[in-house]
């Protein structure tokens, strides 16, 4: 069985992979056997969230998710240094911190469209775009998986109670639009290209995350984890059991599914 885990010899790309979860995914993936092409808009280590290893099975390259001009030189690389992947983590994606300008987090009448625009281009839009350059080149290949890297906040409407304690000390702040609808998209695009690639021997699927503890206010957190039937906001590394399996043959009969790891939060 455990074979079935191991990715040793495979490239796999994750973008966005400086970030708190993406460099996560990095490190098991590597401690998996797999070797990993890390996409970010820097290739600058020292912005990792999470301490990449060191290891001669991680590259990381520049890459703009938004550009399939960026992502196809990307690939170029990739190629050249090692093989054409045969995993895609799709992780990129940008949400309005809880730090933006009061416009972007005001009602939903005013959202503003130039926020959406960005949204969508980073989120669904470049994910179509890797999909399009490492997708498109796994089928090629006649092989491959992909995980496209989605939210509660894509299956549930965000519950704007827990946002009650900034609107009490006066902020006018709701969790805005934009992440949701972008995140939602995700599924079906997991399940269209899990038929049209189904014949070529490329996988796709859709791992659906809760939020994940970074020193959030007690305000924010007493709420939310009684939501939360396990008590707690996720640490990264809960969701690195789920991007192996997804990666690696155990999976293997398993495409166009959502994979919800949430604590629980759904189910309440």
């Amino acid at each position: 069985m455990a074979a079935d885990f191991d990715l040793a010899g495979r490239v796999v790309v994750v973008t966005g992979g400086l970030g708190q979860l993406g460099a996560a995914f990095a490190n098991a993936l590597i401690a998996a056997g797999a070797r990993v092409a890390v996409v970010d808009v820097s290739d600058d280590r020292s912005r990792a969230k999470i301490p990449l290893a060191s290891d001669e099975r991680l590259k990381l390259y520049a890459g703009d998710v938004t550009s399939k001009d960026s992502l196809r030189g990307v690939l170029a690389r990739i190629e050249a240094d090692w093989e054409t992947p045969s995993g895609l983590i799709n992780n990129a994606a940008i949400d309005a911190p809880p730090g933006a300008p009061a416009e972007e987090n005001g009602p939903f009448e005013d959202y503003p469209d130039a926020s959406l625009d960005k949204m969508l281009d980073v989120n669904v839009k470049g994910v179509i775009f890797c999909c399009q350059v490492f997708g498109g080149a796994m089928a090629k290949a006649g092989r491959g998986s992909i995980a496209n890297i989605s939210s509660i906040y894509g299956v549930l409407s965000p519950d704007q109670g827990l946002y009650q304690y900034r609107r009490d000390r006066g902020e006018n702040f709701y969790k805005p639009v934009g992440y949701s609808v972008t995140k939602s998209a995700l599924m079906n695009l997991t399940r269209y290209l899990a038929v049209y690639w189904g014949k070529a021997g490329v996988r796709v699927n859709t791992l659906t995350f809760a939020g994940v503890f970074a020193n959030q206010e007690p305000a924010f957190l007493e709420p939310y984890t009684r939501k939360v039937p396990l008590g707690r906001m996720a640490e990264p590394d809960d969701y690195e059991g789920p991007v192996v399996f997804l990666m690696s043959d155990a999976s293997r009969y398993m495409t166009g599914s959502n994979v919800v790891i949430d604590g629980g939060f759904t189910a309440m």
